[in-house]
């Protein structure tokens, strides 16, 4: 089943703060992770990540730094959540579970 953009758009944030709380990756790697933990149901395109990842450092909720990890050759910008955003993460998944709740109230499912 093709993901549905319209749900992704809500949860966006959840997304990538819940795949940089195990560390720092760069943008590509962030795709990937998506794309593993889900079986490429989210498959993100660069043109949708980085505006969500720049919004997210603006709100203080990343803090990117410029840099080589593991000596994989050019310096890339590595993403990291910072305590806002580890707190804000917290917040997401409380609303996120609240919300598959009342879903699965309305919808009758289990």
């Amino acid at each position: 089943m093709d993901m549905n953009p319209d749900l992704l758009r809500g949860n966006l944030e959840l997304i990538l703060l819940s795949i940089l709380e195990a560390g720092p990756l760069y943008g590509l790697a962030i795709i990937q992770e998506a794309k593993g933990r889900t079986n490429g149901y989210f498959d993100f395109k660069e043109g949708s990540l980085y505006p969500a990842l720049y919004r997210l450092e603006r709100d203080g909720l990343l803090v990117a730094e410029t840099g080589e990890i593991g000596g994989h050759g050019k310096p890339r910008k590595y993403y990291r959540l910072t305590e806002a955003g580890q707190a804000q993460l917290r917040h997401k998944r409380q609303e996120y579970a609240a919300f598959q709740r009342a879903m699965r109230h309305v919808t009758g499912g289990a």
